[in-house]
């Protein structure tokens, strides 16, 4: 498919603005606090517009930090104190809280049962209102409501006061927020009556991990809409009457006021990853002559046209909220980086400038982002589909990464590696948006930067990943080690992870060499698609399992195929077998069809029981040892390879019913139980399956099919990447009619449960009939392309 995304984004943006002024809000069946039990940091964070860098939220939790660096913290529906109002919300990145309060002054938070002092305040949910763009909470302790909304790089904060002569708000600039881990410095000063400015640097637990020489550094610039009577500084140990700036740990300002009864207050924070003088221009160029509720008003617009692209129709409400509630996690989850005149992180605190690009491309910001392992089975083919200037921003971000740093980095913070995985799938992703006619970046410094990534192994750097990419090529698998006493080791001769490192890197290497292929560099062709059957080595054709192997090229003994951790990150055998999406035909072979699909039937029908993750265990990891585990990325795939092994009606039972079951529209059951919704990965899924779109290989393949399933709205109209139109419609839909009997496009009948994607993004009608009972003809004489 060469499609150009980018040339027409205009026209897109014109027939997006002519159709969304016609219909409903979608707003309203966005529930943000689905899944807020055991939520990440960046997770709940309702006062944002999508992609923003100002990412507004309240925080339960989030100055207890986490020690492992990923555990849920910030916001936790079952906890019921506030400590503070957080402008950044990223992955290893936090800071920046306010708190308004009454009373003497206190400048700590306390702790979350309430038995030490601090400036935390108790609440009601039934007096919050969290929507796409906009917060609002009563603080029960001081009779103040707080509001919060924002734009893309400056948070907005506005609170409603009891008359008292000792109010105040409290910016609390240097304690550890979230992921951000300590504090090494923070500043901050009243500039003048109404402004201050001030930054805060941190360093991450998985900056220290995985880039120990970097640092993050977030900056800020404010504007108080009343002059405050008096300012009171303090730090971590002690507390400064009249005094108007503070500098070192636990830095931070009390701006003491004397309010009348419900006088309000309203406090603009432009942000920046660079500098304060940035962060000001931000402010200046988004918040200047900007009033709360036109900040408030501008974001939801946004959020309704942002949603608006992919616009559903029916009547069952749970479904349409856990589909809106899906689509804003996906446009949540990252947040750009780079400020408003193209200023970018680099590593180390130093600033970068994003190359000026052609007018015929949509800007490409500078994103932060948590790894993007799963990501291809979510996220990046609902960008292909409708998002793609997010997309290419990704591209363009770890090509900027890689010109800087020499490697891509499957996750970053302000150009820091913090994977937290270690395979890094960058060169996937890049490979896959290029395959789908992404393109407004530079392609053959892309191509180096994929081929780098697949085969270079000399100095590489720690948070690239990878590190036993040197074992993969010699051996043709990743060789298990064991190291007494040592977890998640890997290096230059293999890895505890050898089975699923063997596997993925397989996969990334089908995708390299697609890329290859296209752009008609042969020799590399055939060395990536030799690569990319290493499965192959450590699928046991005794037991059918993929089992680890040795150096020596012994399977490991005292095999449990439902153990995790040995061999697989965050799984276990039973459910990494399926991990071939590059080939599921050969896996198909390997296994015999017959066995293939009871096997895996059984496996479907048995998770259900524990509704396809972790049963009711909040925890992100507690379906690792089971069969079946979709609160996790490696699972994300396998109900769809039904389509590949002629039995396309269990694709459609199983996908409709794990959107049932797995997911819920409560703070508890919302993704599983507390399980992995990461940086709406999950969410972003929900919404691909409920369209009935999905591909198996990511989109990788050199001409990229898409997949069909269980549709699950009676209409959905799609506005497309390029500025057409797809709309999907089914007849006789319910919640017992989840198979397909038959399906048109734009006319033509289908017969094949899939096409290729550009066929599909040229737009048109797509139409299924649904029924009750299987059609155990349609889609099972041709499956999608499985070739190599």
């Amino acid at each position: 498919m060469r499609l150009n995304y980018f040339a027409i984004a205009a026209f897109a943006a014109f027939v997006l603005a002519g159709c969304s002024t016609k219909r409903e809000s979608i707003l309203k069946y966005v529930d943000p606090n689905i899944g807020t039990a055991h939520s990440r940091w960046f997770f709940y964070t309702p006062a944002a517009v999508p992609y923003g860098m100002a990412k507004l939220a309240p925080s339960t939790n989030g100055s207890y930090g986490n020690p492992s660096g990923w555990e849920a913290v910030g916001y936790d529906t079952r906890q019921n104190s506030i400590e503070g109002f957080v402008h950044f919300h990223e992955w290893q990145v936090g800071g920046v809280s306010y708190m308004p309060t009454t009373g003497s002054i206190i400048t700590k938070p306390g702790d979350l049962e309430r038995k030490t002092p601090g400036y935390r305040s108790g609440f009601d949910r039934k007096n919050q209102v969290a929507e796409p763009g906009y917060y609002r909470v009563l603080l029960d302790d001081y009779h103040i409501t707080a509001e919060l909304t924002a734009t893309k790089r400056v948070g907005f904060q506005r609170y409603t006061f009891p008359k008292n002569d000792q109010s105040h708000i409290i910016l609390d600039i240097g304690n550890k927020q979230g992921e951000s881990d300590i504090v090494t410095n923070a500043n901050i000063k009243m500039l003048d009556d109404t402004h201050f400015e001030g930054f805060v640097s941190t360093y991450p637990k998985y900056v220290k991990i995985y880039d120990p020489e970097g640092k993050v550094n977030m900056y800020f610039y404010g504007e108080l809409s009343k002059k405050p009577v008096s300012v009171t500084a303090f730090t971590a140990e002690q507390i400064f009457d009249k005094k108007n700036n503070a500098e070192g740990k636990g830095a931070g300002l009390v701006l003491n006021y004397q309010t009348t009864d419900n006088e309000t207050i309203e406090v603009k924070t432009g942000l920046s990853y660079t500098s304060n003088a940035n962060a000001k221009a931000n402010f200046m160029a988004e918040a200047k002559n900007l009033s709360f509720d036109q900040a408030k008003e501008q974001a939801q617009q946004t959020w309704q046209e942002q949603l608006g692209k992919i616009h559903v129709e029916d009547s069952n409400l749970q479904n349409k909220t856990k589909f809106y509630t899906g689509l804003f996690h996906a446009l949540l989850g990252r947040g750009i980086a780079s400020d408003i005149n193209g200023d970018y992180p680099k590593h180390g605190g130093q600033t970068g400038r994003l190359p000026s690009q052609d007018n015929n491309s949509l800007k490409a910001e500078f994103i932060n982002s948590d790894a993007i392992w799963g990501g291809f089975w979510n996220i990046t083919q609902l960008w292909s589909l409708s998002y793609p200037e997010w997309y290419g921003s990704f591209v363009n971000t770890e090509l900027q990464l890689y010109k800087d740093k020499g490697w891509f980095g499957d996750g970053i913070a302000n150009s820091e590696y913090v994977s937290g995985v270690g395979t890094n799938f960058v060169g996937l992703a890049v490979a896959g948006a290029y395959n789908v006619g992404i393109r407004n970046y530079n392609v053959d410094l892309a191509y180096e930067a994929v081929k780098a990534n697949e085969l270079n192994y000399k100095n590489r750097a720690v948070g690239a990943g990878k590190l036993d990419i040197k074992a993969f090529l010699k051996y043709g698998y990743v060789p298990y080690f064991d190291q007494t006493g040592r977890d998640f080791v890997t290096d230059s001769t293999g890895s505890n992870f050898a089975g699923s490192h063997t596997l993925e890197y397989s996969y990334s290497a089908f995708a390299a060499a697609q890329m290859a292929k296209a752009m008609g560099k042969t020799a590399d062709y055939q060395k990536f698609i030799k690569l990319s059957n290493g499965w192959r080595y450590i699928f046991n054709p005794q037991n059918k399992l993929m089992q680890p192997k040795r150096a020596n090229g012994s399977f490991i003994e005292k095999f449990d195929p439902y153990q995790p951790w040995r061999g697989f990150q965050e799984g276990n055998a039973v459910q990494y077998t399926f991990y071939v999406p590059q080939n599921p035909a050969a896996l198909i072979t390997a296994i015999g069809k017959t066995n293939f699909n009871k096997r895996l039937d059984s496996i479907f029908a048995v998770s259900e029981k524990q509704g396809f993750g972790g049963g009711k265990t909040i925890d992100a990891f507690a379906g690792i040892n089971s069969i079946y585990n979709h609160g996790n990325q490696p699972n994300l795939h396998i109900s769809w390879l039904f389509n590949f092994s002629g039995k396309p009606w269990l694709t459609q039972k199983w996908t409709r019913a794990i959107g049932q079951e797995f997911y819920g529209t409560e703070p508890v059951h919302g993704y599983g139980y507390g399980q992995d919704e990461d940086q709406g990965q999950l969410g972003s899924w929900y919404v691909i399956n409920a369209l009935g779109l999905f591909d198996v290989k990511g989109f990788t393949d050199l001409r990229p099919v898409i997949e069909l399933g269980s549709p699950l709205f009676a209409k959905a109209s799609i506005t497309l990447g390029n500025g057409k139109k797809l709309i999907i419609e089914t007849q006789n839909n319910s919640k017992e009619n989840v198979y397909v009997q038959s399906v048109t496009f734009n006319g033509r009948t289908l017969d094949n449960c899939w096409l290729y994607l550009d066929e599909l993004m040229k737009g048109g009608e797509l139409k299924f009939v649904m029924g009750s009972k299987p059609n155990l003809s349609w889609g099972t004489k041709f499956p999608p392309p499985s070739a190599q």
